[in-house]
């Protein structure tokens, strides 16, 4: 375009002066980061806190041993089914009013099911926590991603919030047994409650309000239908990896799932104001961005599974010695929170994503060396806890990729993305995978299979990431 050269003055405008590469956060940004980051660890602790107690809460509450799994479908449902409606819904409509809602059901939610006195108050419960923690995700990292501008200040605060993220399940997986065996199953329960207690009140003073200059619409057709399709692809799943995927539950569900999603794909591309513009998913950041997300959350995942298996089974080694283990890899995850950051702001999102998918990826391969020996525990602490560096490195840099040049305004229905992309990556791992570890006479041997599929898969998509952002770096 040219540019009217007849009145403009001779001189030529001073160059911006650079952006310092680790600004300082104010006493309230870290408030508003405290509080948005101790909501994150909640909902974290949440996925895995109770999983030690299954055992003790079944009999205590009546529960068959089959019935024991919807104490975890029944949150994962719509945690996982609502997340992009949610997200969404708070773009259009405020987000702090939709984070404090969900806190505040999240809370009341955990009280019920800390003082439950059968399935069905305990079931509800947990279903209520899981539309809490769908509404607290997305609208919570929206409001990181609005309240930090982007750059090394977003950078630092998605770092802390994903290793905030990545601890809260392995806190939750040592803190379950700790609380189980001393104060009873309903202690962690009432640990959440504790946790929303403190939050709720410190948020609405700290936190802004978004606003939309034009009169909300929301897209009905849309949100139904990908809710519809989440539920049912997030229950197929679910129940596929504690029967298997030759239920026909699951295969109606998964069927439902995948139809639900294509008729949402087709319904957006006709709305006015769809629910998720097109033109965002084909935004290469969002799609590639998104993709390493899934991979490294879904083989993550898998690779804890299997490793919990064969520690227990093939190692012999006790529940508390295989928690120290995942506690080493902790431990590191935070170590790795602290320095993605500066990782990303050295070599940009898409090196940082890619290199960390390859680190994860190769160090998957080297776990092969496994066997029945005793220097085995030593082999797979070291490989699966520097594993979980390069796994909190992609976590990080591909939130970074994903939200990085959206306006404000969409900043919900992109972090919303972002965590679905997160459940849908938990939920597909196990029961894809960790059944071939599960399935057959030799627990190594499918263990070795699972690990060889996970380090192919990972490799490949470094490849497809890295070539699908072409040579595009963070501005």
């Amino acid at each position: 375009m040219a540019i009217d050269t007849t009145t403009a003055p001779s001189v030529q405008a001073a160059p911006p002066a650079p952006r310092p590469r680790n600004p300082k956060l104010s006493t309230r940004d870290k408030l508003v980061l405290f509080v948005l980051c101790a909501a994150q660890f909640m909902v974290a602790l949440d996925f895995s806190v109770l999983n030690v107690a299954l055992p003790v809460l079944g009999p205590d509450l009546g529960m068959s041993h089959s019935a024991l799994q919807w104490a975890v479908t029944a949150f994962a449902l719509p945690s996982g089914g609502f997340l992009l409606l949610f997200g969404r819904t708070g773009d259009l409509f405020g987000r702090r009013k939709l984070f404090l809602a969900g806190l505040a059901l999240f809370g009341l939610a955990s009280l019920l099911a800390t003082f439950a006195w059968d399935p069905a108050s305990f079931l509800t419960g947990r279903a209520l926590q899981g539309v809490g923690a769908a509404a607290i995700v997305p609208t919570g990292m929206s409001l990181l991603t609005t309240t930090f501008p982007e750059g090394p200040q977003r950078d630092r605060a998605l770092g802390i919030s994903g290793t905030l993220l990545s601890l809260g399940f392995t806190v939750g997986m040592v803190l379950g047994g700790v609380l189980t065996d001393t104060l009873g199953w309903r202690s962690t329960m009432g640990l959440l409650t504790l946790f929303a207690l403190i939050v709720l009140p410190l948020a609405p003073g700290l936190l802004p309000e978004s606003r939309t200059p034009d009169r909300p619409r929301l897209d009905i057709p849309g949100a139904v239908t990908v809710t519809g399709g989440l539920l049912s692809l997030i229950y197929a799943l679910s129940t596929a990896a504690e029967r298997g995927f030759g239920g026909t539950d699951v295969i109606g569900t998964l069927v439902a799932g995948v139809l639900l999603l294509a008729a949402f794909g087709y319904v957006e591309s006709r709305a006015a104001s769809p629910l998720v513009s097109l033109p965002m998913l084909r935004r290469r950041t969002v799609a590639w961005g998104n993709l390493g997300g899934l991979v490294t959350f879904s083989m993550m995942s898998t690779v804890v599974f299997v490793l919990t298996l064969y520690f227990q089974e093939v190692l012999r080694l006790s529940a508390f010695e295989t928690g120290l283990i995942f506690g080493v890899q902790g431990v590191l995850s935070v170590v790795a929170g602290v320095y993605a950051p500066r990782v990303i702001g050295r070599f940009g999102a898409r090196r940082t994503l890619v290199g960390s998918l390859v680190g994860q990826g190769l160090l998957g391969a080297a776990l092969l060396g496994i066997g029945e020996g005793g220097l085995s525990v030593w082999l797979a602490t070291a490989a699966v806890s520097v594993a979980s560096m390069f796994h909190l490195g992609a976590i990080v840099s591909y939130g970074v990729t994903v939200t990085s040049g959206v306006p404000d305004a969409e900043q919900g229905l992109a972090t919303g993305l972002v965590t679905s992309t997160q459940q849908v990556g938990l939920t597909i791992g196990i029961p894809v995978l960790g059944v071939l570890a599960t399935t057959g006479p030799d627990l190594l041997a499918g263990t070795r299979t699972v690990l060889v599929i996970d380090a192919a898969v990972v490799l490949a998509t470094a490849a497809a990431v890295a070539v699908g952002l072409g040579g595009r770096k963070r501005a």
